[in-house]
């Protein structure tokens, strides 16, 4: 089965600052494409850190822009003062799902795509991560019918109807072992767009009990 890639999400042409750009010029990037943090990157493109707009308030006042003291120029805080390190980043090659629990673990609203090397790729939100829930009803229902009941589960078609509305997942008929059916509703909730999952399916027959008699027979020594 298939799981949606932050690559298929994330926006490859990134806004970014170096580690010398000055407070005011981080600032202005921010407002300027109305995003909320700029990744900061070294010469070969390298994810050093994260400036946002968090790490710009904690540093505003009086040193944020050129000052005097004592006849002396005092420069002002430059992105690589500022920026949040090490940088947290995902994979492009990384699930959705994987990228979105690593938002919701950290605190934070963006995740800077990096390759092999760290070097940045992309830029994944979680408004990205939104869209992952807005698949048309009719592509979830497809994929349930054709990746789960037939490919994985061998299901044979019209042994269960799925309905889907809204993105959830309505499943009625029956398979043919017990056993298959913990399977399907798990596949069921992984797939990428899927809501929640009502599950009335019954299996014909129990695999997964071991009758007593055989239990006893074995346990007998002889």
């Amino acid at each position: 089965m298939k799981h949606m890639k932050v690559a298929d999400l994330m926006t490859d042409e990134v806004v970014s600052a170096a580690p010398g750009t000055v407070f005011k010029d981080v600032a202005k990037l921010l407002a300027q494409y109305d995003i909320s943090g700029v990744p900061v990157l070294d010469d070969e493109d390298r994810v050093m850190g994260v400036v946002s707009q968090t790490d710009l308030l904690a540093h505003a006042g009086p040193g944020s822009g050129t000052s005097w003291q004592n006849g002396t120029a005092v420069e002002p805080p430059t992105a690589g003062d500022v920026m949040s390190a090490p940088a947290v980043t995902v994979r492009a090659e990384e699930t959705v799902a994987d990228a979105a629990r690593l938002m919701t673990r950290r605190g934070i609203e963006r995740l800077p795509v990096v390759d092999v090397e760290d070097r940045l790729v992309g830029i994944v939100t979680r408004r990205d991560l939104l869209r992952m829930f807005l698949r048309p009803d009719s592509e979830i229902r497809r994929r349930v019918t054709g990746e789960v009941l037939t490919e994985v589960l061998g299901v044979p078609a019209g042994d269960v109807d799925v309905h889907v509305v809204d993105g959830i997942v309505t499943l009625d008929g029956q398979v043919e072992r017990r056993s298959q059916l913990p399977a399907l509703l798990s596949l069921v909730e992984q797939l990428d767009g899927v809501v929640a999952v009502a599950s009335r399916v019954t299996a014909r027959t129990d695999d997964t009990a071991i009758p007593h008699a055989d239990q006893a027979r074995h346990a007998m020594p002889w």
